[in-house]
């Protein structure tokens, strides 16, 4: 279960989808057998998901009407 959803690590309100989006690309054979940055890996396409939701936890942040609807990924 990804870390966002049990104990909140201190850090900032995105540091857990933050840390699942880091495990999920060290994880990656893309990384660690064919030796590419994870920079790389995200531009091919790998852990499109918590990109995304890591992408939108942060806009939220600068979006006003968060503070009525809450932040996304949160």
């Amino acid at each position: 279960m990804p870390k966002y959803y049990e104990d909140k690590e201190e850090g900032g309100p995105c540091s857990g989808v933050k840390e699942d989006l880091r495990t999920c690309l060290m994880a990656l054979d893309c990384v660690l057998k064919e030796g590419k940055t994870p920079r790389q890996c995200l531009k091919e396409g790998h852990c499109k998901g918590l990109q995304l939701t890591f992408f939108e936890c942060k806009r939220s942040m600068l979006d006003n009407r968060a503070r009525f609807r809450g932040r996304k990924g949160y």
